[in-house]
């Protein structure tokens, strides 16, 4: 890892960012040797006040960088792959795409065969080292996979899958973010409506929810197995549940999942 240290994070939107953020928390890197692309920098002139390199020419990125961490829109890939492909060195370069849908062959098919790529789908819980990062290669065993597990593991937790199920790890985990954000301030105002202010009922939402996520983390226990801890008979919490599923909550949350499955599996198009 120590030959890697310098990072060019191509994309300097929500999720590029957010990686950018979590890295440096970590210290693990300097901002100074993580390199931001934008084509309007102006956009991140914060981060050039911070340390970090800020530029909108990606092959200046690149060249000055060992690892590739390409984060920008699916449809604005494949222009910047064929603009950098003439600085990419097979020796030099691991290329880390966070690009939804964006298979490795069809990132190889551009750049080269040979060319090392890792792909990741984070959250933008990474900002705080909490994002659930899911990882795929080509070939499990490649130093290049370590390398991105070391990256990840150091801004939340990480999990090595298929790539075939990459498309669903984007609707469970990147997504995800925001589902679970709504059920937040959904219960949040649920709690408005029975007398709370405004900024006391989302603390107090928030929290339950970081305490029942941290339940499960950290006992290694199954939802269930904690809701029959607080479900009583005739009891009020069996009473809210039961509502909440009479009016579909489970269903809804899987159907829409699936529904962000279905739209991350069309996002990229091959030329």
């Amino acid at each position: 890892m120590s030959s890697y240290k310098k990072i060019a994070i191509l994309g300097g939107g929500n999720i590029g960012l957010s990686i950018a953020r979590g890295l440096i928390k970590d210290k693990k890197f300097s901002a100074s040797n993580i390199y931001l692309t934008r084509r309007n920098i102006s956009g991140i002139s914060d981060f050039a006040k911070k340390g970090f390199k800020v530029t909108n020419d990606n092959n200046e990125a690149v060249k000055n960088s060992n690892i590739i961490i390409i984060a920008v829109q699916p449809q604005q890939l494949n222009e910047l792959l064929t603009g950098i492909k003439k600085n990419i060195k097979i020796d030099k370069h691991i290329i880390i795409s966070i690009v939804s849908g964006a298979t490795i062959s069809a990132i190889k098919k551009i750049v080269g065969k040979d060319v090392e790529i890792v792909r990741a789908m984070p959250n933008t819980a990474i900002a705080i080292q909490e994002s659930m990062t899911c990882l795929s290669s080509s070939n499990k065993k490649n130093s290049s996979l370590d390398i991105a597990n070391e990256i990840f593991d150091s801004v939340g937790k990480t999990l090595v899958i298929d790539e075939e199920l990459m498309v669903p790890a984007t609707a469970l985990c990147a997504c995800g973010i925001a589902f679970f954000l709504r059920a937040i301030r959904a219960a949040s105002q649920g709690g408005i409506e029975i007398g709370f202010h405004s900024e006391e009922a989302l603390l107090m939402a928030a929290q339950t929810a970081k305490g029942a996520s941290e339940l499960l983390l950290s006992m290694e226990s199954h939802p269930e197995r904690e809701v029959d801890k607080v479900t009583t008979p005739r009891g009020c919490t069996i009473a809210g549940l039961n509502q909440m599923e009479h009016s579909g909550f489970s269903s809804a949350m899987i159907k829409g999942i699936v529904s962000s499955a279905d739209k991350a599996a069309v996002l990229y198009k091959v030329d």
